[in-house]
């Protein structure tokens, strides 16, 4: 007789939608969601803290990359600056100019450039990465600096380290000569 029952138990279970609901709720079932909904709302917030603990370790690795580039290229600026004025007696200067028009980079700022002067003049930029925007814009530094000395580059350089494919085919467009390790 226990046989049957349970089959009959079983079959209503698995056919009897309210049934089932039923049983559940006698079983505790609803309690056992309740506890579930609690620890997910705490997995939840777990997962939110550890998120916003990443993003706070993302910024300040990307802070120290951007300022371990800045002091790479300025190193780098100088060690070339060195070799060259010491070994080929070539002048290298640091150039600044203030841009009250906006030329460059469309507000008011500094423009910065190295010049090397050997008979000719050639401006080189030296950066960690190149995007294909940063070509317009050392176009547009070129221009202004002829603007403001009255002399035409012979030749546009940029040195880096990694360079986007776009922007050494904007390089080519624009007789921007790059040298790159990538």
């Amino acid at each position: 007789m226990s046989s049957q029952l349970k089959q009959r138990f079983l079959k209503l279970l698995k056919e009897d939608e309210e049934f089932r609901y039923a049983v559940a709720g006698l079983l505790g079932l609803e309690e056992i969601l309740k506890r579930l909904d609690r620890h997910e709302e705490q997995l939840v917030k777990l997962r939110e803290d550890m998120n916003r603990g990443f993003e706070l370790i993302e910024r300040r690795i990307s802070a120290l990359g951007a300022r371990w580039g800045l002091q790479t290229e300025e190193a780098f600026r100088e060690g070339l600056k060195g070799i060259l004025e010491k070994e080929f007696g070539v002048k290298i200067e640091r150039w600044i100019e203030k841009d009250k028009e906006g030329m460059v980079y469309d507000h008011p700022s500094d423009v910065e450039l190295d010049v090397v002067k050997d008979g000719k003049t050639m401006l080189i930029e030296v950066s960690s990465h190149v995007k294909a925007s940063d070509i317009p814009i050392f176009r547009r530094k070129a221009e202004f600096y002829e603007k403001i000395t009255g002399v035409r580059a012979d030749r546009l350089v940029i040195v880096t380290p990694y360079a986007d494919d776009r922007a050494l085919e904007m390089a080519k467009e624009f007789g921007i000569e790059i040298y790159t390790k990538v």
